[in-house]
C-alpha cells in the first residue's frame, strides 16, 4: 500500500487504547471530495458488527480530492479480523464523493477494502474484503446488480460516426483527468510556448529546405530526428520497421498483378539475385495500401495516393525501397518509381508514399485501432463487469484517462475545420472513411493478438526481417502481459462451471461481439463461439485488450514528432498533385509541395504534445485496483518480469545500429492517456 500520512484524530473519546486505525483515500478527480459526514460499520469474521463509526476530525478538512485521511477507532478490543464493511454518507443527492479505498489496521493485521466508486448520499453499501469476486459468489448480489444497471446507463455507447467503433454517448464524470494529470498537460502546453524566433516564421511559404531547418531550437522545438536522414533510402526502409506505422510491412511471396514492376526494372537493385531467388530467400517485402483507393477527402482536396512499395533486404541486413507505384491500377500515367530515377523524382515519390502512409497511420493504426476500439472495449467492460469483478480490476488501470483524451481529441483536433481538416491531406472525412474500412476487417484474434498478427504478415520469425525492433521488443511485452493475465484468469476460473455461471463474463462476451445494430460493439474475433468456454479464451481476449491499450498505442504514438515534425520526412499534407510521369524534379518542387509555415508549426506543436508521455510506465499503476492475494502476487511477478525485459532491451540497444526505445517498459504507458 505504501506509507500513509496521519491527517486526523478520533472523534469518539472512549478512554481505552486505539484498537483500529482507518485510512481513507479520496480519488484525485475534479469534484471527488466531500464535506459530508461519513459513517462505517465493521463486520468481523464471526458476523458481529461494530457500532456506527463516524469518520470525522473537527479541525481537519477531511475527504479532499487526492488526500488520504486517517482516523482512530476505540472500544473494539476483542473484535478480531474485519471481513466486511458497511459504508454510507450524508449530504444532498447532487453531492457525490469518489472513494478509492479504505484500509483498516489493527491487531497487527491490515484489512483492505478497495472501493473505486462514487458514493451517493443516504445509501448504505456493503463490501467484502478485497472486493474481488465473481458475481455468482458475491455476498451482496442485489447491490451488485443495481450498481451494474446504473453503470450500463452511465457507459451507454454507440458509434458517433457510421461504421466506426462505438464510443460512450455521454462523457462519464469519473473518467475526467485527475487534477495532477491535468496540471501535467497544462505545464507541457506552457513549455511549448512559441518564442520570438519561431513567430517570425509563421506566415508564408518556405523558400528552401534550409529555410525550414532554421525554425528548430533547443528549447521549444528541438530538431526532429527525421531531419538528419530523411533523404536516405535506409531511413525510408527504417520507417517501415520502427517508425510511426511499423505494423503493415509484410513478406512478399509474389508480385501483385496490378503492380507494374518488372524483373528487368529491379534486377540491378538486388545484389545479383533474381526476383524468384530473392522471394525464395525471404528478402523481399511489400507494403500495399490498397485500403486507401478512392478515399473521399474533406473538401475533395488533392487526391490521396493508394501506393504499393517493394523493399529488399541487402547483404548488410538493411531494408531498402526498390520500387514505388503511387496508385493501384497500372496505367501510362501511373509509373513505377525507382531509386535509379532522378534524385528529386525518387524523393518526391517517397514523400507521396509517406503522405499516404501517414494518412493510414493517423486514421487506422492510431485513432481507429487504438483510441476508438479500446474505448469501445472499455465501455463494454464498464457496462458488463462490476467493479468487484476480477477481470474489471485486471483491466481498469489500462483504461485510465482514455475516455477523457478521446473526448479532448475529437473536440479539439478532429472537429469540423479543426487540426485534421487543416493539416492533413485526408481531412476528417477521409480519416473516418479509412477507420470505417479498417474496422470492417479488424479481428481481435488476429489483428489484436500480436503473435498472430505478425504471422499473418509473414514476419513472426526473427530471422526473416532483420532490425525489426518493433516485432522483437513487442513480443517480449506480449508474452509477459499474457503470463500476467493467465495467472489471474486461471486462479479465478479454475473450474469450467465458474466460466459458464459467470453471467457478467458472458454478457461481456456478447456485448463485445454482437453487431452494433443489436446493441453490441461489433468487434470481430472475440475468442469463444457464442460465449467464453475456456480460461484460455478469456486470457487471450484480456491480453489483447491490455496490449492494445498500452504497447500498441505506444508503438504508433510516441514517434510522431520525430517523423511528422520535419514535413519532408513524413508529410501529413502535400500541396501538389501526385506525379504522373518520371520527369526530373528539383528541390523547389519538393519545397513547393510542403505545407506552409503556419500549418507546419501547427503539426510541430500537436505532434510534440502527443509525443510526450505523461503517465507511469507499464506495470507502475497510477491507481491500484488489485489487492487480493492472487492479484497482488501476479502484479509483483509482472513487475519483476518487466524489469528483466527492461534490462534485455537495454542490452539490445547497446548492440543495435539505431536505438529503439518506444517499447521499453518505462516508455510504455499503462493506458491511452495522450
Amino acid at each position: 500500500m505504501g506509507s500513509h500520512t496521519s491527517r486526523g484524530i478520533p472523534v469518539n473519546h472512549i478512554r481505552s487504547n486505539i484498537n483500529y486505525t482507518i485510512f481513507v483515500k479520496t480519488g484525485d478527480h475534479s469534484g471527488a471530495g466531500t464535506n459530508a459526514n461519513i459513517y462505517v460499520i465493521l463486520v468481523n469474521s464471526a458476523g458481529a458488527c461494530s457500532n456506527e463509526i463516524h469518520l470525522n476530525c473537527t479541525w481537519n478538512n477531511d475527504f479532499e480530492a487526492g488526500n488520504t485521511d486517517r482516523f482512530s477507532v476505540r472500544g473494539l478490543p476483542y473484535f478480531g479480523d474485519v471481513t466486511e464493511l458497511e459504508l454510507w454518507r450524508t449530504g444532498r443527492q447532487s453531492d457525490r464523493w469518489y472513494l478509492e479505498w479504505i484500509e483498516i489496521q489493527g491487531n497487527e493485521k491490515v484489512f483492505i477494502f478497495p472501493i473505486h466508486r462514487w458514493i451517493v448520499p443516504n445509501h448504505r453499501m456493503q463490501f467484502q474484503e478485497y472486493d474481488c469476486v465473481l458475481p455468482q459468489f458475491d455476498k451482496f448480489p442485489q447491490q451488485r446488480k443495481i450498481e451494474l444497471a446504473e453503470k450500463k446507463r452511465i457507459y451507454a455507447f454507440a458509434p458517433k460516426h457510421n461504421g466506426i467503433p462505438c464510443q460512450v454517448t455521454t462523457f462519464p464524470k469519473i473518467e475526467s483527468f485527475s487534477n495532477d494529470y491535468q496540471w501535467k498537460l497544462f505545464k507541457t502546453i506552457l513549455l511549448d510556448k512559441i518564442d520570438g524566433k519561431i513567430i517570425k516564421f509563421t506566415t508564408g511559404r518556405w523558400k528552401n529546405l534550409d529555410d525550414l531547418a532554421n525554425i528548430y531550437n533547443r528549447n521549444s522545438f528541438p530538431v526532429p530526428a527525421g531531419m538528419h536522414c530523411w533523404r536516405s533510402d535506409i531511413e525510408f526502409g527504417r520507417q517501415r520497421l520502427t517508425g510511426c506505422n511499423p505494423g503493415i510491412i509484410r513478406l512478399c511471396t509474389y508480385i501483385p498483378n496490378n503492380f507494374g514492376v518488372t524483373k528487368k526494372m529491379i534486377q540491378p537493385l538486388m545484389e545479383g539475385l533474381t526476383l524468384a531467388v530473392a522471394i525464395r530467400k525471404k528478402r523481399m517485402f511489400i507494403v500495399d495500401l490498397k485500403i486507401l483507393k478512392g478515399i473521399t477527402t474533406t473538401d475533395k482536396r488533392n487526391k490521396l495516393c493508394s501506393p504499393i512499395a517493394l523493399f529488399f533486404v541487402n547483404r548488410d541486413s538493411q531494408l531498402l525501397p526498390i520500387a514505388i507505384q503511387l496508385f493501384q491500377d497500372k496505367a501510362d500515367d501511373n509509373p513505377v518509381f525507382l531509386p535509379t530515377d532522378n534524385e528529386y523524382t525518387w524523393m518526391f515519390a517517397k514523400m507521396w508514399f509517406n503522405n499516404a502512409d501517414a494518412s493510414y497511420h493517423q486514421s487506422a493504426k492510431h485513432l481507429g485501432m487504438t483510441h476508438l476500439i479500446v474505448e469501445s472495449m472499455a465501455a463494454a467492460t464498464h457496462s458488463c463487469l462490476s467493479p468487484s469483478h476480477p477481470l474489471y480490476r485486471l483491466m481498469a488501470p489500462h483504461f485510465l484517462y482514455l475516455f477523457a483524451i478521446n473526448k479532448l481529441g475529437l473536440e479539439e483536433l478532429i472537429n469540423k475545420g479543426g487540426f485534421v481538416d487543416r493539416t492533413m491531406s485526408i481531412g476528417r472525412l477521409g480519416m473516418f472513411e479509412i477507420i470505417r474500412r479498417r474496422f470492417k476487417t479488424w479481428r481481435l484474434d488476429v489483428d489484436g493478438t500480436f503473435p498472430r498478427e505478425l504471422e499473418s504478415r509473414g514476419v513472426y520469425n526473427p530471422n526473416v526481417l532483420p532490425n525489426y525492433h518493433y516485432r522483437d521488443d513487442g513480443l517480449l511485452l506480449w508474452h509477459v502481459i499474457s503470463k500476467y493475465v493467465v495467472k489471474v484468469v486461471n486462479a479465478h476460473y479454475d473450474m469450467p462451471d465458474k466460466i459458464d455461471s459467470d453471467y457478467e463474463l458472458q454478457d461481456w462476451h456478447k456485448t463485445l461481439s454482437s453487431p452494433v445494430i443489436s446493441g453490441g460493439c461489433g468487434i470481430q474475433g472475440i475468442p469463444g463461439e457464442g460465449g467464453f468456454r475456456a480460461a484460455k479464451e478469456i486470457a487471450q481476449a484480456v491480453t489483447a485488450i491490455i496490449f492494445t491499450s498500452s504497447v500498441m498505442h505506444a508503438a504508433v504514438n510516441f514517434r510522431q514528432y520525430d517523423n511528422y515534425g520535419f514535413p519532408p520526412h513524413y508529410p501529413s499534407m502535400l500541396n501538389a498533385r501526385p506525379p504522373k510521369n518520371k520527369n526530373p524534379k528539383q528541390e523547389k518542387d519538393i519545397v513547393n509541395a510542403l505545407p506552409d509555415k503556419g500549418k507546419t508549426l501547427e503539426v510541430m506543436k500537436i505532434t510534440k504534445l502527443l509525443s510526450v508521455k505523461g503517465t507511469n510506465g507499464l506495470g507502475e499503476f497510477e491507481v491500484d485496483y488489485q489487492f487480493d492475494p492472487v492479484g497482488t502476487k501476479a502484479v509483483r511477478q509482472f513487475k519483476r518480469a518487466l524489469e528483466t525485459i527492461s534490462a534485455n532491451i537495454d542490452e539490445r540497444n547497446r548492440e543495435r545500429e539505431t536505438e529503439y526505445t518506444d517499447l521499453h517498459p518505462i516508455a510504455v504507458p499503462n493506458s491511452i492517456s495522450i
